[in-house]
């Protein structure tokens, strides 16, 4: 069995008391690339938050191996672009858990955040107001906060929307090479000729796990019309869950996993 960064036992995550990942059992192995999938809401930037305790769990555990680093990046819709504040700033902000946030940056903290925005082409963009950036150009900023974070485990929240094709090319390679450098990256990704093409592992959500494991095994037309089904078939006001009755397709779903 792989070393994990990441381990899921019984996990269920909600709102209110309305379940919105059920029951979510394996392992991530460390230094893995694995795309995040499913139909809008089906808990895939759920899942995500209740890795980086955002969200607390309603039953199970979600554990973090100790001692991994942890960068998050959160969808674009959920910050306030109207904040005054520049790209330099923006950026800086990736080594609070070095620095605290009101640590004096030492000079290698300027190097960092520097070849963080040559990594993304965004050098010379330093003084820009966040405000008046593209979505592409935002995202590139975006990337280079976890550039300098140095994690070992990676968790981005719909990092392709609302950019054009040399962004996403840019990003897509920067990526890999966190993986080609055995990081850990988990992506919620919604464009599955994407995952096919350059992730090798996938986890396909419905609110609950659908499949998981080789991306392509994974979104075979088999899993996809399973995963369509549960979600068309949810209730919204349902205040609880159990355990699925598909044992074999839940204990199939674990094993691909680990």
């Amino acid at each position: 069995m792989p070393d994990a960064a990441l381990t899921f036992s019984d996990l269920t995550l909600g709102y209110a008391g309305h379940p919105a990942v059920h029951h979510l059992s394996g392992l991530v192995p460390k230094g893995s690339l694995t795309a995040v999938v499913g139909a809008n809401g089906s808990g895939k930037s759920t899942l995500m938050k209740g890795i980086v305790g955002m969200l607390p769990p309603m039953t199970g555990s979600c554990t973090v191996t100790a001692g991994t680093r942890v960068a998050y990046l959160p969808q674009q819709s959920e910050l306030d672009r109207s904040f005054p504040a520049r790209v330099v700033d923006l950026v800086s902000l990736g080594l609070w858990p070095r620095r605290g946030l009101l640590g004096r940056h030492r000079s290698e903290d300027k190097d960092a955040v520097s070849k963080a925005l040559t990594a993304v082409g965004m050098s010379g963009f330093e003084k820009r107001s966040i405000d008046t950036l593209s979505g592409g150009q935002l995202q590139r900023a975006l990337f280079a906060v976890v550039l300098v974070q140095d994690a070992d485990l990676i968790l981005l929240d719909e990092p392709f929307n609302a950019i054009d094709a040399r962004t996403l090319g840019d990003l897509i390679a920067l990526i890999k090479r966190w993986h080609g450098e055995e990081r850990t990256v988990l992506v919620v990704v919604h464009d599955l000729d994407l995952v096919r093409e350059h992730f090798p592992r996938a986890l396909l959500l419905a609110r609950r796990p659908v499949a998981w494991g080789d991306a392509r095994e994974t979104l075979a037309p088999e899993n996809l019309l399973r995963a369509r089904r549960f979600h068309e078939a949810r209730d919204e006001n349902a205040p609880w869950c159990e355990p699925e009755n598909d044992h074999d397709h839940s204990h199939a779903a674990q094993r691909a996993a680990s």
